[in-house]
This record gives structure tokens, C-alpha cells and sequence, in this order.
């Protein structure tokens, strides 16, 4: 008998984390169900840069495919996935902050705050990282409270 509740217990548990996994992959900003466009979110912090990782090379973390330029940085991302993860699910921090939308970003356009990775549209002469950079705070708390209403 125990082992049968266990059993219904964990298949619960099971459906219960496949369902969370993919309401949570409906949020963010894929590109053929990857993150980033495929960019390497542990080289943003350890390279000092924007690179581009291999799709024999990738992990998901809830429901969220990442790609990763080598093993070592699949590695470090799979012992601290929210640290590396892109903030607001990958879409423009500033056009979370100033309007509440989801906009697609340029992955070579980001900056790294309080140990944070944040990504921006920059196209067309449009680089929304120059916004942010002016009234850094007010998009910041703005954005944090959008991206709350958006993916609760």
C-alpha cells in the first residue's frame, strides 16, 4: 500500500511539474524553443560577452531549452541555472519597464546589473539599452513589477 501512494504520489508530482514547465516556456521570449536566440547565457558573464552556444550542447531548466558554447559553461549553468538565466524571460528589459510588453531583443545587446543578465532591442537605429542607461532605477522597478503581472 505504501508503495503505491508513493507511486501516485511522485506521478502527481510528475504532471504537476510538466504543466508548471510548460506555462512557464509559454512565457518566455524562444526562438524554435530555445532561449537567447541560442545564445550562451554563461558567456554573457564569464566570457565578458555575447556567444553564440551549440545546439549539441544545451540543457533545459524548467521547461526553457538553453544552448552553451562548451561543457564547462553547460556545467556551471546546471549547478546555478537562475543566476544565469536572462531576466523578464528574455524579453527587452526596457520595453518591460516603460511599456509592460514583450519585445523581442538583440542577444548581442545586454548588460549584466547586480549579477543579472537584462537583453535589449537594438535594430533600425533603435537601441533601447541607451533608454535604460538614462533612467536606469525607474525602468528597473518598473519592468520587476510588469514582468510580475505578466507571469504569475
Amino acid at each position: 500500500m505504501k508503495r503505491f501512494v508513493v507511486l501516485v504520489l511522485i506521478l502527481v508530482f510528475g504532471i504537476c511539474s510538466a504543466q508548471n514547465d510548460a506555462k512557464r516556456a509559454s512565457q518566455y521570449n524562444l526562438e524554435n524553443k530555445t532561449a537567447i536566440q541560442g545564445y550562451d547565457p554563461v558567456g554573457y558573464f564569464n566570457q565578458g560577452k555575447a556567444i553564440k552556444g551549440k545546439k549539441e550542447i544545451s540543457a533545459s531548466y524548467q521547461g526553457v531549452l538553453y544552448n552553451f558554447w562548451s561543457g564547462e559553461n553547460k556545467n556551471a549553468f546546471l549547478k546555478n541555472p537562475s543566476k544565469y538565466e536572462p531576466q523578464y524571460g528574455g524579453w527587452c528589459a526596457y520595453a518591460m519597464g516603460s511599456a509592460g510588453e514583450k519585445v523581442e531583443i538583440n542577444p548581442q545587446t545586454f548588460k549584466i546589473i547586480d549579477g543579472k543578465l537584462y537583453l535589449f532591442y537594438n535594430a533600425y537605429f533603435n537601441n533601447t539599452l541607451k533608454s535604460w542607461n538614462k533612467d536606469e532605477g525607474k525602468l528597473k522597478s518598473q519592468a520587476d513589477d510588469n514582468w510580475k503581472k505578466i507571469y504569475k
